[in-house]
């Protein structure tokens, strides 16, 4: 019997994906904003693609502040947009 893949979707083009091929953006129960990419924070979760117009739709979006009801810093958006660049 085959293995059931975990499904997330992605906040910008909000297609289901792979859990693993997604970056996973986690608030902690402290209220910090952080990226996990091991997956295994606790916390709130929510997923983008590693692709850098799904984190332009998430931003003008806002999607993230609604997962997560709370600001987002720009630092969050800065670091997110560095990961993507780096993975291509």
């Amino acid at each position: 019997m085959p293995k059931k893949i975990p499904m997330r979707q992605c906040l910008g083009c909000r297609e289901m994906k792979p859990k693993k091929e997604l970056i996973r953006v986690v608030r902690s129960p402290e209220g910090e904003i952080s990226l996990d990419f091991k997956g295994k924070a606790n916390g709130r979760g929510a997923y983008l693609c590693p692709d850098p117009n799904c984190l332009k739709k998430a931003v003008k979006a806002k999607a993230l502040e609604h997962a997560f009801s709370a600001p987002i810093p720009p630092e969050v958006y800065e670091r997110l947009h560095e990961e993507m660049e780096a993975g291509e």
